[in-house]
This record gives structure tokens, sequence and C-alpha cells, in this order.
């Protein structure tokens, strides 16, 4: 016997299970739900929710890699698989999961199913069927379940492959880091940092972090973390890609800094975190080459804004 709780509710053609489904297997929960709706309906329909943000912790499965999954198990006593888009405001979203069924099933009547924590309230405002909430007694959560994966490494092709795959599933981008120019009362000198593994020296900065409010804030938390200084009066100077030596070879990564040029205000400047010398140089005799590569276009930008 189920141990999904039972409903007594009057007979629909169709019904329709809409959910997510980020995980790489179907829990006890999610199969329990799919085969109550079935043993009720001669036509199954399911929606995957697919996020404008793909391959992330919260939504790292792609449309088609779940599709494949529920049909392994269902897909010979499903009516169909398909895709469901996020919006922008619940009343899109209800109005296309309408449509949608009406797409694959333009007669007959209908009701939607969800789970815990599912899409119901937001529907039911704006959409024209009825829905149905079923409560498993086993409650597994998918989020725990994908936080305990990300610190396995199956020793498997197919884990291999799935890596590739998950690599080439999403958009190229650009880290976002900043660049400052830390400098004396008169701007006369720069305050310059170096890597152990360089010769040169190079701006202070860093990537910004998700938890960061503005740019002006990474640069304050970059300045005090590699330097231990204050500053202040920021102003930008430029943005610009950087061709930076970790990312040369690859196609879909790049870095695009934001430089900005600010005053010391308090502190004496010591090297911390992955700098492990600072030093202050005139800007009027400063060499360029004693600049990393990536930097030297943005010394020669500051000193047009000086």
């Amino acid at each position: 016997m189920t141990k999904i709780m039972k409903i007594v509710e009057e007979k629909y053609d169709i019904g329709v299970i809409i959910g997510r489904f980020q995980i790489h297997e179907l829990h006890v929960a999610h199969k329990k739900l799919i085969e109550h709706v079935l043993e009720q309906h001669d036509k199954v329909i399911v929606f995957l929710g697919i996020s404008e943000a793909i391959n992330t912790r919260k939504n790292p499965l792609d449309f088609l890699s779940r599709k494949v999954m529920i049909e392994e198990l269902y897909g010979h006593r499903l009516s169909a698989v398909l895709p469901l888009y996020d919006k922008k405001n619940d009343s899109d979203w209800a109005k296309q999961v309408d449509a949608k069924v009406r797409e694959v099933s333009p007669l007959g009547t209908v009701v939607l199913y969800g789970s815990r924590d599912s899409f119901i309230p937001y529907y039911e405002p704006h959409g024209k069927f009825p829905t149905r909430e079923l409560q498993p007694e086993e409650f597994v959560s998918a989020t725990e379940v994908r936080e305990d994966i990300r610190n396995k490494v199956l020793r498997s092709k197919e884990f291999r492959a799935g890596m590739i795959y998950a690599a080439n599933s999403t958009f190229p981008f650009n880290y976002c880091t900043i660049d400052v120019a830390i400098m004396n009362e008169d701007y006369t000198e720069v305050l310059l940092g170096r890597k152990s593994y360089e010769k040169e020296f190079r701006f202070i900065g860093g990537f910004t972090d998700t938890g960061d409010a503005s740019l002006e804030h990474t640069l304050k938390r970059e300045a005090q973390e590699e330097t231990g200084l204050e500053v202040g009066d920021i102003e930008y100077v430029c943005s610009k890609n950087i061709n930076d030596w970790r990312y040369r070879a690859e196609e879909d990564r790049s870095i695009m800094t934001t430089f900005f040029k600010a005053k010391k205000i308090f502190g004496s400047p010591q090297p911390y975190d992955d700098i492990v010398e600072v030093k202050w140089f005139k800007v009027s005799t400063f060499k360029l080459e004693n600049m990393v590569e990536g930097h030297r276009s943005l010394f020669e930008k500051l000193v047009t804004k000086l």
C-alpha cells in the first residue's frame, strides 16, 4: 500500500506532475508521487522546471538529463515529459502551464499534482486547473542529496563523462574582478603587491564574492585582506578584459576587471593573503617592465587619470 496520503477526488482525464527533479536518481518520494498519479490517470504529463541559471548548485542538471532519468523508469507509461520555463512573475508562469497542457492534450479534464514545497501556492491565484498536493510520509531533501554528492568522486568513466558534459553545458563567461591603485595623499606614489610565484608587481585586487554589495565593497575588502589598509576616495578608472595566464588556453573563461584608484586612509601596509611583498613606487619613475604583463595597460590608463 502506497505511503502517499490517499485523497477522495473526482475523476480527471489527465494528471500533470510539475517538479524540478534536480537529483541524480529518483528517490522513493519521487517514485511514489509518479506512481500514484499513474494509478489515477490514463494520461500523465510531467513538466520539468527550467531555470534561466543553468549548471548551478541548485539547478545542476539540464532538461535532457532529467528527462532521460524519468523516462528510464516510466517512459512507456507517460504521455509526455516536457520543459517548463521559469518566468519573472507567477501569472505568466501559470499561463504557460495552462497553454502547454492544452498543447499536449486539447481535450479532457485536468488536475495538477505537486508535493511538499511545490508550485501550488504560486499557480492557484492565476491558473485555471485544479491542483492536488500529495504529502509522502517519507520525505527526502533533494538539496541534502546534492550536498552529499558534491563531495564524492566516483571511479567510473560515466562519472568522468558526466563532468565533461556539465562543463560543456554552460555559457562562456568572464570572472568579475576588481583591481585598485592605492595612492598616497598627493597621488605621487602607488602601492603595489607581489605574489610568491612572480618577480613583477601588480595592483591589489581579486575576485568579487557573491556576498559583496558592490564593486566598491569588493575593493575595500580586498585592500584590507591583502594589505591591511583602509582606503577611501574611490574613483573609477576603466574596465578591461585581462589576459590572465591562468585562462589563456581556455575558450570559455576569461577575466573582466574593473579598475579603480583610491587613497590610503588608515593603516600601515603589510603583505597578507596571497601577497608576499607590498611596496610604494613613485608613479613618475615606475618602469612598466616591473609590472606583471596583464596590469601594464591598467598602469598606463592610471597615469592618464592623475
